[in-house]
């Protein structure tokens, strides 16, 4: 190979080195410190950049985008001397590049650290039960600290967050246990509510039950009196009319002593018409019976007036009618005379014998009956 082919290759080497070292390219969002002989010159944004070669060095390339760290777990000492495990999580952007070169060595281990001191800080004046239950208490306080601290580094701490505060095992089942009895106090105390209410509704609806059980036995006992009322008074009625209309019959029949004789005959047939009738006796004295019947009912009046008050066949009977007085009167008066026809009359001691009608033929003379014939004598 020639001097001169060496030489050639010689110079086009260095001259891709001489571009690749005063051309730099800065990806979006990131920022490049440039140090000329070790010393700060210069902070290169995002683009193409020309730095003098051999003299400028690109020294660090910062990220400016918000960037989240998560911290392992760190026991924690509360208020109550009780050992919990806090994880947290931290939000930061750095917003000088120079200051977060230059002025901490390494500022996400200083983030760090600075967190769980300022961790241990907080949580140590307080109870576990407030510490589980003020996370944003502790959110809040620690991301101010931390950005007081971190501002002169470059780093705005934008947010911090817990990801979980572990307390020991015997403390879990304890909180466990009185969970668990404060579940069951509520728990029974629903059922007892549930219980009480439930109570409550079914006596209102026994009561509502028992209050229209009345009300309808109060309306059927008035429904049923009222109809019992309605039924005797046309049971009354009915009755009242009943007499009146035979008692008017008798008197506008006007019947006489061959008419009563032989209702009488009509009637004996029926007296033996009984289950227990097994025998009877027909007296031999039959006309005399007739005779003294028919001289009996010969005191009769043959016509007595006629009933006072006509009856009306035809005409309706009437609902809840006041009976009038009239109506009272002929039916007493037609009940006392059946029940004079139904008895024979008889003499009054110290008064006379009531002597016949002209006109009415006289009793036949009484027949003394014959004597019974004598007892066979015993054996």
């Amino acid at each position: 190979m020639s001097p001169a082919l060496i030489v050639l290759i010689f110079v086009a080497v260095l001259a891709i080195v001489v571009v690749s070292m005063t051309v730099k390219i800065i990806p979006q969002a990131r920022s490049g410190i440039v140090e000329r002989f070790g010393k700060y010159r210069t902070t290169l944004s995002a683009g193409l950049n020309i730095v003098v070669p051999f003299i400028d060095k690109v020294r660090y390339v910062i990220d400016l985008r918000e960037q989240v760290v998560s911290f392992p777990p760190q026991p924690v000492i509360t208020e109550d001397n009780l050992v919990v495990s806090i994880d947290t999580v931290i939000y930061f952007q750095v917003t000088d590049p120079v200051a977060a070169t230059y002025e901490i060595a390494n500022y996400i281990q200083a983030i760090e650290q600075l967190t769980m001191t300022t961790l241990r800080n907080i949580t140590g004046g307080m109870s576990l039960e407030h510490a589980l239950t003020s996370r944003d208490q502790i959110n809040s306080g620690l991301r101010g600290e931390l950005d007081s601290a971190t501002g002169k580094w470059g780093i705005r701490v934008n947010r911090v967050e817990l990801k979980g505060i572990d307390p020991p095992p015997s403390i879990i089942d304890a909180m466990e246990q009185q969970m668990r009895a404060e579940r069951n106090k509520r728990a029974a105390i629903l059922t007892a509510e549930g219980e009480r209410q439930s109570a409550i509704l079914t006596a209102e609806g026994q009561k509502q039950s028992a209050i229209l059980t009345a009300e309808g036995e109060r309306q059927a006992q008035i429904l049923t009196a009222q109809a019992d009322r309605q039924a005797q008074i046309l049971r009354s009625q009915g009755e009242a009319q009943a007499i009146q209309t035979v008692f008017q019959a008798i008197h506008d029949g006007n019947p006489d002593q061959k008419l009563l004789s032989y209702q009488y005959l009509q009637m004996l047939p029926k007296i033996a018409e009984g289950d227990n009738a097994t025998t009877w006796i027909i007296p031999a004295e039959l006309t005399k019976a007739l005779g003294t019947l028919g001289g009996t009912l010969g005191k009769i009046p043959v016509d007595g007036g006629g009933s006072k008050t006509r009856v009306d066949f035809d005409a309706p009977i009437e609902d809840d009618a006041p009976e009038e007085q009239a109506t009272a009167d002929a039916v007493q008066e037609a009940l006392d005379a059946a029940k004079a026809a139904e008895s024979p009359m008889s003499p009054s001691a110290g008064e006379p014998p009531a002597q016949p009608e002209a006109g009415t033929p006289p009793p036949p003379p009484a027949q003394e009956p014959p004597a019974a014939p004598p007892e066979p004598p015993k054996a």
